[in-house]
């Protein structure tokens, strides 16, 4: 866990020991997408800058990444950026548009559109300024805390190449895999080769952490996932950590965030992955008794409990971390933060975390 000798020393691990699973004096705590919409500080960029102009310019990228650890006692910070770089990567064009979300102009329509498809994708290259971003990053935190890189998955990622955007359903997208599972398998592996090669080169500018987010995970039936999800993404923990000893790289942990994967959890106990992050549908004695002791738990409080009175979220945070307990876990919400909370809630949420598992450990010392 010695960090990179080009960057300044670490001065808080306490996020990379909770995930390797060493003790800890309080729980850490960050927050999915904790750079973002909810901050004033963010719009004020937004609106002088277009959300993917953001993403490819490394001193805007670091500028919003560093926004709210200057505003909080966070424990990491992730790096600012969205999944969809990695169709931008492949050549397809996507577009943040007001009110709707990332859209994809020219989604797939069959498999033989894969052929349009710019692959194999020359990773340094097409999002080299991720990692130039991430470098730049490093050195502008000072060894404050660690930061995370991050890349969403290859069904996740699948599911907007085929919708073209945000679907309820992602029935475009499931019937791919019923109608033409072969072609499906392939996209899929395709993305694999690219999410691989991306997120050794996040490790290799300097990335401490790094989160898989399977987001749409939560479309698929356990027989679905076993065969169109899970087999990618232990093909990525594998893969990345091989990479990064070949390349004689600082070991990492992964975290892999599967969205509504209640009916398929133990599945996740063999991904490899140190750390397995939940959505607030899951109670953590549940996430407990299914996912291994040598686990990492992170999650999951419900994005909408920060709207609670103050004391509110103390007693629901409360009640999170005695359900999880302080060691081997990693306090964080059960998705992304939403643009309409309350960074000062976001705060009360914050400190609740740290000054209640801090109290729990000193009440067993």
């Amino acid at each position: 866990m010695e960090d990179d000798k080009k960057f300044p020393p670490l001065q808080n691990d306490l996020i990379l020991r909770a995930a390797w699973g060493q003790k800890t004096e309080r729980v850490p705590v960050w927050i999915m997408r904790q750079a973002g919409r909810y901050l004033p500080e963010f719009q004020e960029v937004r609106k002088k800058h277009p959300f993917f102009e953001i993403c490819q310019t490394p001193s805007l990228a670091c500028e919003i990444t560093l926004q709210p650890i200057k505003r909080f006692p966070l424990d990491a910070a992730i790096i600012f950026c969205d999944i969809l770089v990695i169709p931008q990567a492949l050549g397809m064009n996507v577009e943040m548009v007001p009110g709707i979300g990332p859209v994809i102009s020219d989604p797939l329509h069959d498999p033989l559109d894969l052929h349009a498809l710019c692959f194999p994708c020359e990773v340094e290259k097409e999002l080299g300024y991720v990692f130039e971003a991430i470098t730049l990053t490093r050195k502008e935190l000072n060894g404050k805390v660690p930061l995370i890189g991050f890349s969403g998955a290859p069904w996740t990622l699948f599911c907007y190449m085929v919708e073209g955007q945000g679907s309820k359903t992602m029935s475009k997208a499931k019937g791919w895999l019923y109608k033409w599972p072969k072609g499906s398998h392939s996209i899929l592996e395709m993305l694999t080769d690219v999410i691989v090669n991306y997120l050794i080169g996040q490790v290799k500018a300097g990335a401490q952490l790094l989160q898989v987010f399977e987001s749409s995970a939560e479309h698929l039936g356990p027989e679905q996932f076993k065969t169109f999800a899970l087999p990618y993404i232990k093909d990525i923990k594998k893969r990345v950590t091989e990479g990064i000893i070949q390349q004689g790289l600082n070991k990492v942990p992964m975290t892999l965030f599967a969205k509504g994967t209640c009916s398929v959890l133990p599945f996740l106990n063999d991904t490899g992955y140190e750390v397995i992050s939940l959505d607030w549908t899951i109670s953590p004695d549940v996430a407990r008794s299914k996912i291994s002791e040598n686990i990492t738990l992170q999650g999951n409080l419900d994005p909408c409990a920060l709207k609670a009175e103050p004391s509110s979220i103390e007693d629901m945070v409360s009640k999170m971390i005695k359900g999880f307990g302080t060691q081997r876990y990693i306090a964080n919400l059960g998705h992304g933060i939403y643009p309409e909370m309350d960074p000062d809630n976001v705060a009360v949420f914050i400190d609740s975390v740290h000054n209640i598992s801090a109290a729990i450990n000193s009440s067993k010392e």
